[in-house]
């Protein structure tokens, strides 16, 4: 996977030339460049913002420079569309970055990020880039920062960790939260006590079909307790008996039919750990 960075502050994507996802550069698994938006102005104060039209707080990124940038990256104006590039403009109004996403974007041949600054970017760059690349605006949650590096940084970490070879053990990948629309449940290591707290007994009796239902059944639990809202998104259809046994326990049935479409209802709060 090819990704391009399009920042004022290339400086700020330095960590990802750390850890795995460094290795993964070092490896050419992930081909990464990162490019400093100022490069494609035309001034000698290398400028990339001015007050908005119509008035209001705050500075807008300008479109000349990022035009200009997008075409040396893109292949120019009168460029074709290309189906195997994605553009992704991390901004508070995007659709919220989720790990089906991630999964979406690890298919991607190639990652264009589009970094704003101040309070954007002029609405025109992303109406042009819509007809040259699909775009995805992303937001990594209901709150606002500084610009758009921090975001980039975790949707890249996010995505290519999913590339094969990136992580050491694949199987990992199976068994984390939000993986299949659950948190994961609590894990522990050694030593079996610690500061009088033990290991529960199920993990050190050597029955890995009771450690898989014990695993599966806390991170039912933790998922209720924490982000409810995963389990009404879940499908039905991927809940067996006995997690929907749990599930009752803790005050959540199935409403509905497979005509109407069955979903999970919570009738009562979770009970208490």
């Amino acid at each position: 996977m090819r990704v391009d960075v399009l920042t004022i502050f290339p400086d700020y994507l330095a960590p990802l030339r750390l850890s795995l996802i460094g290795r993964a550069v070092e490896d050419g698994l992930v081909d990464l460049h990162v490019h400093d938006l100022r490069d494609w102005t035309t001034d000698k104060h290398r400028t990339v913002d001015d007050s908005p039209f119509g008035g209001g707080a705050g500075m807008l990124m300008r479109p000349e420079p990022w035009g200009a940038a997008l075409d040396a990256l893109l292949g120019g104006t009168g460029a074709k569309a290309d189906r195997d590039v994605r553009v992704v403009v991390p901004t508070p109004s995007g659709e919220r970055f989720t790990q089906r996403l991630a999964q979406e974007l690890s298919r991607v041949p190639r990652l264009v990020f589009a970094c704003g600054r101040y309070e954007g970017i002029d609405q025109r760059v992303l109406d042009d880039l819509g007809s040259r690349a699909p775009v995805t605006e992303i937001s990594l949650g209901d709150f606002v920062v500084n610009g758009g590096e921090v975001a980039a940084l975790a949707v890249v970490e996010a995505v290519a960790r999913l590339l094969p070879g990136v992580i050491g053990n694949a199987e990992s990948l199976v068994h984390e939260s939000h993986a299949d629309g659950l948190l994961e449940g609590p894990a522990y290591t050694k030593p079996p006590e610690w500061r009088g707290r033990p290991v529960p007994d199920v993990l050190l009796s050597g029955n890995h079909a009771q450690i898989e239902r014990w695993r599966r059944d806390e991170s039912l639990r933790r998922t209720a307790t924490r982000r409810p809202d995963l389990l009404e998104a879940i499908d039905p259809a991927d809940l067996d008996g006995a997690d929907l046994a749990v599930l009752g326990e803790l005050g959540w049935a199935l409403e509905g039919g497979p005509a109407g479409g069955a979903r999970l209802v919570r009738n009562a709060p979770p009970v208490a750990d």
